[in-house]
């Protein structure tokens, strides 16, 4: 069974920056595809980047130039840096993992999530 913890969110002034982490245990954590999605308050649940095990990347066109997500093979953590902040970026994060390669941002393709860590950023 996958587990995926998150940690880092927190609260912000708009144009700050956060780093979130998700740690996970799984021995296999390189060949996974690895993805954050968020969720506001009465809206549906958001990819926002994948990362897959060639380190190939996908954002959704809201965060480009502002997200970078990451991974350390070593630690099996992965992160998202996420810098210029908004307020619209407010949202639970989660952290998501698949077993095979596949960019796409679908939550319905994932098969294990976090629970989730909270960002809210203040104008």
């Amino acid at each position: 069974q996958v587990q995926l913890v998150e940690s880092g969110g927190g609260s912000v002034q708009a144009g700050g920056s956060l780093r979130l982490s998700c740690a996970a245990s799984v021995a296999t954590f390189s060949s996974y595809t690895m993805a954050w999605f968020r969720q506001a308050p009465g809206k549906g649940r958001e990819g926002v980047g994948s990362i897959d095990s060639y380190v190939h990347t996908n954002y959704a066109d809201s965060v480009k130039g502002r997200f970078t997500i990451s991974k350390d093979n070593a630690s099996f953590t992965l992160y998202l840096q996420m810098n210029n902040l908004k307020p619209e970026d407010t949202a639970m994060y989660y952290c998501a993992a698949k077993p095979y390669n596949n960019l796409a941002l679908n939550p319905l393709s994932f098969d294990y999530w976090g629970q989730g860590t909270q960002v809210t950023v203040s104008s």
